[in-house]
């Protein structure tokens, strides 16, 4: 079996647009975030989607209502799935985003997101956010896989063959995923209302892109 999972970035919201920690936390889509699920959707409008899931959180269900009409997939329903949320920052959730990865990758002498990931990976950011969150709270690595795992397990006993899934979910959710399968090593990470693709086997996933806001197959 092999299906693909079309993977949106939520659209722009206030905690975004302010730099806050935003993870189990929500905020509104801004209207700039309202418009990131439009274009997504008429991206996709050439696209006929068998399924459409998001993460439970409101910005990424909301941001999936506003792409399926777009797209010329309106006949769905959007399911929610909290196995797709974002990672859980703990007690940093809501604070100022420079400072918050400042105190969690200054111990390690890498003082920004960005250079962790360039110097440790992606997945040791989450270890080193539960070590600095003082109630460690915050998901580390193990728990964070553990979760997304089951919502990968989910889908593939849910899908069928040739299947066509659209999945709205998170920024460092989607890279985390794409990071593991391809190695990757470039903090970019992907924008709000852009495409990743995977492809899905029993055994397998494939990244085909990461981050597209045009040309998307």
């Amino acid at each position: 079996m092999s299906f693909s999972i079309y993977m949106i970035r939520h659209g722009q919201t206030y905690f975004n647009k302010y730099r806050r920690m935003q993870g189990w936390c929500d905020s509104p889509l801004t209207e700039v975030g309202e418009q990131d699920a439009i274009n997504a959707g008429k991206m996709l409008q050439h696209v006929h989607f068998d399924a459409a899931y998001a993460s439970d959180m409101p910005r990424a269900m909301n941001t999936a209502k506003l792409i399926l009409p777009n797209s010329g997939n309106d006949g769905l329903t959007v399911t929610p799935m909290p196995a797709f949320r974002e990672a859980f920052y703990g007690y940093f959730e809501g604070d100022d985003t420079s400072q918050t990865w400042f105190e969690i990758g200054a111990p390690h002498q890498a003082p920004s997101l960005s250079e962790i990931i360039e110097k440790y990976g992606i997945h040791k950011a989450k270890d080193f956010a539960k070590e600095a969150d003082p109630f460690h709270h915050a998901e580390n690595n193990a728990e964070f896989w553990e979760r997304v795992n089951g919502g990968l397990a989910e889908l593939r006993e849910k899908s069928h063959d040739g299947d066509k899934i659209l999945l709205v979910s998170h920024g460092n959710t989607i890279y985390s995923i794409a990071a593991e399968i391809a190695n990757l090593t470039s903090p970019a990470r992907p924008q709000n209302g852009s495409v990743t693709k995977f492809t899905v086997t029993d055994d397998d996933i494939q990244l085909d892109y990461l981050g597209k806001k045009d040309h998307i197959d």
